[in-house]
């Protein structure tokens, strides 16, 4: 049977708990995905992610992702802005995921293979200069997503790669090159306390962050106050906040490339 026609039979073999659904979920999963978890990621490398994000998430012991590049406009080189490589590395060394968003925040729709090749290169490079671990996951610049990187991020030993979409996480049906997430930017809170409780039933929900504040692009910023409300929600309500890396305890990633189909659609 072809992967496709697999991979649709699944999806509705699931839905009445049969037979290969089954199969496919006892094969892509490690562990059941435990209700109430939550992965937390963060954008761009703002400089509010070492002086005020960082230090919050300590204090309440979470975990998270911080998705580092550097911006071309504003430049990086202003760190009234942006963190420097001391303070991406502070992150690290706090036990902080630190993570590929490209070198300089270009769309990986607009860019050939060797291109992308060349931008994960460098990011890397960093890492390795500063003793960060080489990234294994990655977060797609303006949640644009492509073919080309949903096949070169694996060879170069990619476990997750995450976009947008505004729904939760899947394991069991989402390609771990095209995880979905909730962007937390802006004042609904309404919005974000909706997206939280859906973590439930096997959905694993992720959280796009980006400063907090961010000075740099104001359009994505998260108001601090309202930052620290979300994470004394989750504190008091028991969830489990975790690395978007963390989720390779629950997920079988190369089971899960083989078996589930990339699907572009709904990521933005």
């Amino acid at each position: 049977m072809a992967l496709s026609a697999r991979f649709y039979l699944a999806c509705l073999l699931t839905l009445f708990g049969l037979g290969l659904g089954r199969e496919i979920s006892a094969q892509v999963l490690r562990r059941p995905v435990p209700d109430k978890l939550i992965v937390l990621t963060f954008d761009d490398a703002a400089v509010s992610h070492a002086t005020f994000v960082a230090p919050l998430l300590k204090k309440y012991g979470f975990g998270g992702t911080f998705f580092v590049c550097e911006f071309r406009e504003p430049p990086f080189s202003d760190k009234t802005k942006y963190m420097t490589w001391a303070q991406i590395q502070g992150l690290h060394r706090q036990g902080f995921e630190v993570a590929s968003h490209t070198l300089s925040h270009q769309h990986v729709n607009k860019m050939n293979r060797a291109q992308l090749g060349a931008e994960l290169d460098s990011i890397e490079a960093r890492c390795r200069a500063w003793r960060i671990p080489r990234p294994v996951t990655f977060a797609y610049p303006g949640y644009d997503t492509a073919p080309t990187a949903t096949a070169l991020l694996p060879e170069r030993g990619y476990q997750f790669a995450r976009a947008g979409g505004g729904r939760a996480y899947a394991p069991t049906q989402d390609n771990p090159m095209l995880l979905p997430s909730f962007s937390i930017s802006g004042t609904d809170t309404a919005k974000v306390f909706n997206a939280i409780r859906q973590a439930h039933d096997g959905r694993v929900v992720i959280l796009t962050g980006h400063g907090v504040p961010d000075v740099a692009h104001d359009w994505v910023t998260t108001p601090p106050a309202l930052f620290e409300q979300y994470l004394k929600y989750l504190h008091d309500h028991r969830y489990h906040v975790i690395a978007l890396r963390d989720l390779a305890r629950y997920v079988n990633v190369p089971e899960a490339l083989r078996t589930l189909p990339p699907r572009y659609e709904n990521l933005k």
